[in-house]
């Protein structure tokens, strides 16, 4: 069965770091381009950051910028997303997505992703 599984999520105060991870069973993630989204409850689904298939593009949020980062380790089958200097305004649960093949990830929150992970709740409080 072919799936995407997040974790890496938890509780960290304000300034701490987190890393998430998005590990793919069933199917081989280095040929897909892989985003990170979250959701905070009562507002929309956002785009947090996108990473093409090794060499390509990656992109990040405006909101995120400086603090986070996107890698992928593709012997792994898994991509990563690092945060630093987390806000309580990071607190949301997110969620990693796979579409198959080379995409330039700069609209990275409007691809028709073929596979989404279940989540991983993050809160930034102290």
């Amino acid at each position: 069965q072919s799936q995407l599984v997040e974790s890496g999520g938890g509780l960290v105060q304000p300034g701490g770091s987190l890393r998430l991870s998005c590990a793919a069973s069933g199917f081989t993630l280095n040929v897909y381009t892989v985003g990170w989204f979250r959701q905070a409850p009562g507002k929309e689904r956002e785009g947090v950051s996108c990473i093409s298939i090794s060499g390509g593009p990656t992109n990040y949020a405006d909101s995120v910028k400086g603090r986070f980062s996107i890698s992928r380790d593709n012997a792994k089958n898994t991509v990563y997303l690092q945060m630093n200097s987390l806000k309580p305004e990071d607190t949301a649960v997110y969620y990693c997505a796979a579409i198959r093949g080379y995409y330039y990830c700069s609209g990275y929150d409007r691809y028709d992703y073929n596979s989404w992970g279940q989540g991983t709740q993050v809160t930034v409080s102290s």
